[in-house]
């Protein structure tokens, strides 16, 4: 069985990206290294998302731009936060704004 949770990365290099990973929000923080899986970059929010930990609550509201998934590493992180549900299904579905 997996112990794989969805979690919200923030980076030095001002990157937000969701993805799944093994990994705690602890450890993440304390290497400053996250290797997720089926990663998503957001590279737009609206003011009604109420900051990236909003992307970590409810997930990306209308009007975000959302990146394909992809596996990858990311260093320099300055954050984690674990996801809601509520958050990954909004993520799973969220399309690129046009």
């Amino acid at each position: 069985m997996s112990k794989e949770r969805a979690v919200l990365i923030t980076t030095s290099h001002r990157g937000v990206f969701f993805g799944f990973t093994e990994q705690s929000t602890a450890e993440i923080v304390a290497s400053k290294i996250a290797d997720l899986r089926r990663a998503r970059n957001c590279i737009y929010w609206p003011a009604e998302q109420k900051g990236f930990v909003g992307l970590a609550s409810v997930g990306p509201l209308k009007g975000a731009k959302i990146g394909p998934p992809a596996d990858i590493a990311l260093n320099d992180v300055t954050s984690a936060a674990y996801c809601t549900d509520e958050a990954v299904a909004a993520w799973e579905k969220s399309p690129w704004a046009r």
